[in-house]
């Protein structure tokens, strides 16, 4: 069984209570499923769940190469040569990231409402990066978009490998075939 969920915003990648904040149980009943990695608290997305142990190291571990498509709205409007350093690997003091694959993107289309609403200073425009990589380190993308100087004001993992976020809205799953 694979379960796609869009995980909203401070919801913590667990079954078990969570003292302040809501966790997988509010929102998935199916017994014996476990996350195919995690999402931090603060970010929002896809996230697979399955009772197949083979599908969930595949999807999870690095060595499998499964890229992780993130759509990234950043503090600033970064020129493609401040890409430059994502493209080719980044010192992230604790490890050198992979080599990233990002482009600029538009908002996406029919994004729903964070809530809380993320943060905008009136001086400092936004925009959209969608970042692939085939890591997923700790805090990784906001680590990276950080260290190149646009800080992440919202981070949406749109896609693991073939599974998308796809007509799934905020909060809900589905379940889907492997």
């Amino acid at each position: 069984m694979i379960i796609l969920f869009n995980k909203p915003f401070n919801v913590v990648c667990q079954f078990s209570a969570h003292e302040k904040h809501l966790t997988l149980k509010d929102f998935i009943q199916t017994p014996n499923v476990y996350a195919a990695g995690r999402l931090d608290t603060d970010s929002e997305g896809l996230l697979i769940l399955t009772d197949d142990g083979v599908l969930q190291h595949r999807l999870s571990d690095p060595k499998h190469k499964e890229f992780k498509t993130y759509w990234v709205q950043v503090e600033g409007v970064p020129k493609d040569d401040d890409l430059v350093p994502l493209r080719l690997g980044l010192d992230l003091s604790d490890f050198i990231a992979k080599p990233a694959l990002v482009k600029h993107m538009a908002e996406p289309e029919n994004l729903w409402l964070r809530t809380p609403p993320i943060r905008e200073r009136k001086m400092i425009p936004t925009s959209w990066l969608e970042i692939k990589i085939c890591e997923g380190k700790n805090r990784q993308v906001r680590r990276m978009t950080a260290k190149i100087g646009f800080p992440t004001l919202r981070l949406i993992r749109y896609a693991i490998g073939q599974y998308t976020l796809d007509d799934i809205a905020i909060g809900q799953y589905k379940v889907v075939s492997k």
